[in-house]
């Protein structure tokens, strides 16, 4: 998508990374303002558009429309959010956080901790908490193992994550909702495991909340 020096280059991660529908609406109208501008002729912008509507990442849009002046066509592009967000380290350092265990008691990961790429949470007649609202992600993926026997694992997600929910219930279950963050470069959160008479819970409280813990 060439903006004429508006906007930097997509990177290969960025390319990489799955588009939302705000995305796909986007792209549509930039082709339907360059057919009206003449750049485009209508078997163009219909070819363009059937593309558009399933395409899956961004690497896909962009190729839609990488020759068009869009700077020409006066289509507002939204400007890169600047809300903060969950950093990702891209290290796995030895103080790395991969583990939280509780039998017959209470464990809890909170603050400001770096996270390792895989994390496993066991709790056995016991609760294990996992706020990740203010972690450092050492991986752009962070895969979770819980393992809940007779006991419960609770998962406090940010917002702006995409979360991907798995795993395996046995007189239990996984509680909570997947999904997809429209945040370039957003870490992913994929939970799976083992729940045996014992659940599983991930939340994602909304950002004013996140003094509360809750």
């Amino acid at each position: 998508m060439d903006t004429s020096g508006d906007l930097p280059a997509p990177d290969d991660r960025r390319a990489r990374l799955r588009a939302a529908d705000v995305d796909r609406e986007l792209v549509h109208e930039i082709l339907s303002a360059a057919m009206a501008h003449g750049s485009l002729t209508p078997a163009e912008y219909e070819e363009r558009a059937g593309k558009a509507v399933v395409a899956k990442t961004f690497a896909d849009l962009d190729a839609l429309t990488d020759d068009l002046p869009i700077a020409q066509l006066g289509v507002a592009i939204p400007a890169p959010s600047l809300a903060p967000g969950p950093r990702v380290t891209g290290a796995v350092g030895a103080d790395a956080v991969r583990h939280r265990l509780a039998i017959m008691s209470e464990s809890e990961l909170t603050g400001t901790a770096v996270v390792a790429d895989e994390l496993t949470a066991t709790a056995i007649m016991g609760g294990v908490k996992l706020d990740l609202r203010e972690v450092e992600f050492a991986s752009p993926v962070l895969t979770i193992r819980a393992v809940a026997l007779m006991g419960g694992v609770e998962i406090l997600a940010p917002e702006d994550v995409t979360v991907e929910i798995g795993g395996l219930g046995i007189m239990g279950g996984f509680g909570g909702r997947s999904q997809r963050s429209t945040r370039p470069g957003a870490p992913v959160i994929r939970v799976t495991g083992l729940a045996l008479m014992g659940g599983v819970e991930l939340k994602i409280p909304k950002r004013k909340a996140l003094d509360d813990h809750d």
